[in-house]
């Protein structure tokens, strides 16, 4: 991977842990006053609609502060190693933890006349789309393990090569 993808890469990583943390430190505060003028029959919402909120955007972190991490061994040449394998665990169980979250909120919102069915399904179809993320990512994470076989495999044909010559 090139320097300037690397960078650029980094750049949008930034730009997005930055975003993610003033929606936890502006907009979620704002969102729980908006929040307090809500219908009474709909208060019930409000905590658990704040706390998916926060959950939700500390997914996204996780996984950016991840993909951080594994452009890191990108660029070291050590991405092809038993340990990028913690890096996308843990990117795969936020993601599906995300989609989880986004179940939760369906179901948070079913009952009752909060929202439109409409939208309940909409939720339903970002949760589809987030888990088909994660199975995107367990994929790579296969690719990934080939790829760490595939390594171990020629260095030991190399060192191999070495004691013959």
């Amino acid at each position: 991977m090139g320097k300037l993808t690397v960078l650029a890469l980094r750049v949008v990583l930034v730009t997005l842990i930055a975003g993610s943390l003033f929606v936890q430190t502006v907009m979620v505060p704002l969102l729980a006053a908006d929040m307090r003028e809500l219908n009474s029959d709909y208060t019930y919402l409000r905590t658990p609609f704040l706390v998916i909120t926060v959950l939700g955007v500390v997914t996204a972190q996780v996984v950016l502060v991840c993909v951080w991490r594994l452009v890191t061994m990108v660029r070291r040449g050590t991405v092809f190693s038993p340990s990028a394998f913690r890096y996308v665990h843990i990117v795969i169980g936020a993601v599906v933890a995300a989609a989880l979250l986004l179940f939760g909120l369906a179901v948070l919102l079913a009952p009752g006349e909060a929202v439109a069915p409409g939208v309940v399904l909409l939720i339903c179809g970002a949760v589809v789309a987030v888990l088909g993320v994660a199975l995107v990512v367990l994929v790579l994470r296969m690719l990934l393990a080939q790829a760490v076989a595939r390594d171990v495999e020629a260095a030991q044909l190399q060192a191999e090569l070495e004691e013959v010559i």
